[in-house]
C-alpha cells in the first residue's frame, strides 16, 4: 500500500508538471508581456558593458575633440589649404567663419573640421604645416560600453519587432490583431530612436572634431627715421600745416556766429546812439 500510494503521487506530480508546460507552451504564442520583452535583452546589455569594460585598446570606441590654432601669412589662402587638406582624408568641414582684414592685421579664419579618426594624426600635421602651431589640444572620451550597449538594444529591439511581425500573421482573432500592432508600432518607435542614437555615436566615433584657429601676425611698425635737420623740418612743418588747418576749420565753424553778433552789437550800438542824440535834442536852451 504504501509503495502505492507513493507511486500515485509521483504519477500525479508528472502529470501535473506535463499540464503546466504544455500550457505554457500554448498560452506563448500570444502571450504579449513574454514577446514584447527582448528574449535576450538584458543580458545582451550585461556582456556589453563587461566586454566594454575590458575591451582592448584597439578596439575601443572613442569621440575625439579639440582644438588647433596656427599662425598663417594669409588667413584666407590658408582656410582653403585647410579644407582641400580635410577633404583629401574624406573629412568633412561643419563650420566656417572668416573675418575681414583690419588695422594692423590681414584677418582670421575659424574651421570645424570632422577628420577621420584613423588619419587625425597625420593630418593634424599637415595643418601644422601651413604655418606657425601656436597651441594645439585634443581630448578622447572613451564611449566603448556606451556603442555595444546601444548595439546590443538594436540588436534586441529588432529581434523583437521581427518576432512581433510573425505573430501578426498569425492572429486568430481582432483583439490579438489590435494587441499585436500595437506593440509592433511601439517597439519600431523605440528601435527608431535607438538606430538614431547608433548613427549619432558612430558619426562621433568615427570623425574626430577639431576647431582649427588660422590668424595672422599684426604688422610691425616701421621703424623709426633717423633725427636730422631735414627730418625735424619736416615734422615742424607738418605740425604748422595741421595747427593752420585746424584753425581754418575752427573759423569757418565760428564764422556765422560772429557775422549774427557783430550785426546784433551794431544795432545796439545804433539805437544807443540815436537815443542819446535825441535825448540832447530834447534840452531847452538856456
Amino acid at each position: 500500500m504504501k509503495r502505492t500510494a507513493i507511486a500515485s503521487i509521483a504519477l500525479l506530480a508528472t502529470l501535473a508538471l506535463a499540464g503546466c508546460s504544455a500550457a505554457a507552451g500554448s498560452s506563448g504564442a500570444y502571450d504579449m508581456p513574454a514577446e514584447v520583452q527582448p528574449a535576450d535583452g538584458g543580458a545582451a546589455v550585461e556582456d556589453s558593458l563587461q566586454s566594454g569594460a575590458g575591451a582592448p585598446v584597439a578596439d575601443r570606441s572613442q569621440i575625439i575633440t579639440g582644438y588647433m590654432t596656427v599662425t598663417v601669412e594669409t588667413p584666407a589662402d590658408a582656410a582653403k589649404d585647410a579644407v582641400r587638406i580635410v577633404e583629401g582624408v574624406n573629412g568633412r568641414v561643419d563650420g566656417r567663419q572668416e573675418y575681414a582684414p583690419t588695422d594692423g592685421d590681414k584677418g582670421s579664419s575659424q574651421l570645424t573640421l570632422r577628420i577621420p579618426s584613423d588619419a587625425l594624426d597625420a593630418t593634424i600635421e599637415k595643418l601644422g604645416d601651413l604655418g606657425t602651431v601656436v597651441e594645439i589640444s585634443t581630448t578622447a572620451d572613451d564611449v566603448t560600453s556606451q556603442v555595444k550597449d546601444v548595439d546590443a538594444r538594436v540588436k534586441s529591439l529588432q529581434a523583437s519587432v521581427d518576432r512581433l511581425t510573425a505573430l501578426l500573421a498569425t492572429a486568430k482573432d481582432v483583439d490579438q490583431l489590435v494587441s499585436i500592432e500595437s506593440s509592433l508600432t511601439q517597439r519600431q518607435g523605440d528601435l527608431e530612436s535607438m538606430l538614431a542614437q547608433q548613427r549619432s555615436l558612430g558619426d562621433q566615433v568615427s570623425l574626430a572634431t577639431i576647431t582649427l584657429s588660422l590668424i595672422s601676425e599684426a604688422d610691425a611698425p616701421p621703424p623709426p627715421a633717423p633725427v636730422t635737420f631735414l627730418t625735424g623740418l619736416e615734422t615742424g612743418w607738418g605740425a604748422f600745416v595741421a595747427f593752420i588747418s585746424g584753425a581754418v576749420v575752427v573759423i569757418g565753424v565760428l564764422l556765422p556766429w560772429i557775422v549774427f553778433f557783430g550785426l546784433v552789437a551794431a544795432v545796439v550800438v545804433f539805437i544807443v546812439r540815436w537815443r542819446k542824440r535825441r535825448a540832447g535834442s530834447d534840452v531847452p536852451a538856456a
